[in-house]
């Protein structure tokens, strides 16, 4: 009898620590404080619809190549290769790179289960490390421990808008002969030591989802200084044909293309880079004084050598709040705001779960305790103050 693929299910006891998000109500208004929406103010009609009206609609078009270039430098990176998502980006960077069947990837475990499921795809396995407690990115003192003989690379995953401590990262990799790449797809224009990310490694990959600070709804791009790497990054995102004919095709490659309907959003974004980074740090800027002197509650990390672009404002709710996370979440939704829970970290998603793999306690206690509050370029001033309003009752109610 023939049956379909069936997912993964796996009782993972205790650990499983997430339930359901609440669905918020109309507030007193009779609206809802989402937790993102993005901001499309400036010219993204107008090209869409000069890209529609020429009939461009597809991966070929002119907005494609001037997103490619006004993004790629706008970062500080040589080269830019528009996919259809920084999933797909990842797949393209990761093939490319020849990583497969045997190989190992070091990836944080505390992060979205894009890359490893890239990986899991190409046969190669994802080598978990833990978060750092201070930053929420990966631990890079625990990196060096798990590179093996078969690690072909270490991935540099840029956490809710807070670089990875690079430094050190960029050091191990050269050390031992690594391929190192940034998903930088929640941070856009942020930097470390002044330098932007996406720009620090071999290879970067960028994410244009409706949420992220650059959007062009759906969408990612893969960025190198590497000519030979972009060229074959090119020639594979599209379905591997030869430069010297048309249908030969040399590599058993994709269709990772963007549209050129895409790419003039993306042309328009990038066109305001500065005011949308600079509207999620004003954002977080309201929220760090609002709950400034609220017990309990420990706001988004910026490490001094990073420029935190904000594109989430994560923050960690403990005991002393009076509440619990769950709990805090579901009395906002009850007050129209809507919110997202943290990352189920990777060892506990069904298809990379491994019993017998090491505990990683502090990427268990941010997915424990960590929610964030709407943020976007979009949000206006009173939205932010009226989840900080609200907090505030909720957490007085809670004492």
């Amino acid at each position: 009898m023939k049956k379909l693929i069936e997912p993964i299910k796996i009782d993972l006891g205790p650990k499983a620590l997430i339930l359901p998000g609440p669905e918020p109500v109309l507030n007193t208004e009779g609206r809802v404080v989402r937790v993102s929406s993005p901001d499309l103010s400036g010219n993204e009609l107008r090209y869409v619809t000069d890209a529609v009206k020429t009939g461009w609609i597809s991966s070929s078009g002119s907005y494609i190549k001037k997103f490619e270039e006004t993004f790629s430098q706008a970062v500080g990176v040589s080269y830019g290769v528009a996919t259809t998502s920084a999933t797909t980006a990842l797949h393209l960077a990761f093939f490319v790179l020849g990583i497969g069947e045997g190989d190992e990837v070091i990836v944080p475990t505390f992060t979205m289960a894009a890359a490893s499921n890239m990986l899991h795809h190409l046969k190669a396995k994802s080598v978990f490390v833990d978060a750092d407690p201070e930053t929420w990115t990966i631990d890079v003192k625990k990196i060096e421990e798990k590179i093996t003989s078969k690690t072909k690379a270490i991935v540099a995953i840029h956490i809710y808008g807070h670089a990875s401590d690079m430094d050190p990262i960029i050091a191990l990799a050269k050390k031992h002969d690594l391929w190192l790449l940034e998903d930088a797809a929640e941070a856009h224009g942020g930097e470390y030591k002044g330098k932007k990310v996406g720009s620090l490694s071999d290879v970067s990959c960028f994410s244009f989802y409706g949420n992220k600070i650059i959007t062009t709804g759906e969408g990612g791009m893969l960025l190198s200084d590497n000519q030979e790497i972009a060229e074959k990054a090119q020639i594979i995102r599209d379905h591997g044909f030869s430069k010297q004919a048309r249908f030969i095709h040399e590599y058993a490659a994709f269709n990772f293309r963007m549209t050129n309907m895409q790419a003039a959003i993306g042309v328009a974004q990038v066109e305001r880079f500065d005011q949308l980074v600079e509207k999620r740090r004003h954002n977080a800027a309201l929220y760090n004084e609002g709950l400034k002197e609220i017990s309990g509650i420990t706001t988004p990390p910026e490490d001094k050598n990073v420029k935190n672009v904000y594109w989430v404002y994560g923050i960690l709710v403990d005991k002393n709040f009076g509440a619990s996370r769950d709990q805090l979440r579901k009395a906002l939704a009850d007050r129209g705001i809507e919110t997202r829970s943290f990352f189920v970290p990777i060892h506990l998603q069904p298809v990379f779960y491994d019993s017998s793999a090491p505990d990683f306690p502090v990427s268990e206690m941010l997915c424990e305790r960590g929610l964030y509050l709407p943020q976007s370029s979009a949000i206006s001033d009173e939205d932010i103050q009226y989840v900080i309003k609200n907090i505030k009752e909720i957490y007085g109610k809670g004492r």
